[in-house]
């Protein structure tokens, strides 16, 4: 079994990333040629309130170390009301990760606009910088990445 301090661990991520802001500031990002954690998988979703709790849930089970959830700003939600429903999903999910005995540091929520691309890349190196330390997933018997 790998430990954290294993310096040939790479955290698996997973990024359910908002259609209308994330998604484009991962884009602009890329399109920048900034530097981003190769160990991040991008779903785009239409909103971040798209993202349903077993979707998280099986995501874990099924390999990821790492999840982060990232759409508009509070208030400037495409769909209107659609990331004050992903905060309250979040504060729920975190409270089953507990529950799960899975550490709930695993799981980020962060707030990204079509126009913050160093802001993206910052959050996701930030956050697979933290998976490293916390170590594999150790729910983690068959990965399917």
């Amino acid at each position: 079994m790998e430990k954290a301090s294993d310096k040939h661990f790479e955290p698996r991520i997973v990024g359910f990333l908002c259609n209308w802001c994330t998604y484009a500031a991962a884009d602009l990002a890329g399109s920048s040629k900034l530097d981003i954690s190769p160990t991040f998988t991008v779903i785009r979703v239409m909103c971040s309130s798209r993202v349903d709790p077993n979707m998280v849930m099986t995501t874990f089970f099924n390999g990821a170390d790492g999840i982060l959830i990232a759409g508009c700003h509070p208030g400037d939600c495409h769909y209107g009301k659609g990331n004050y429903f992903t905060r309250r999903r979040y504060a729920q999910m975190k409270k089953v990760l507990e529950v799960l005995k899975l550490d709930p540091e695993r799981l980020h929520l962060s707030w990204i606009s079509a126009a913050e691309g160093n802001r993206y890349a910052e959050v996701v190196n930030a956050f697979a910088d933290k998976i490293r330390g916390l170590g594999p997933n150790p729910v983690n018997k068959h990965s399917l990445f």
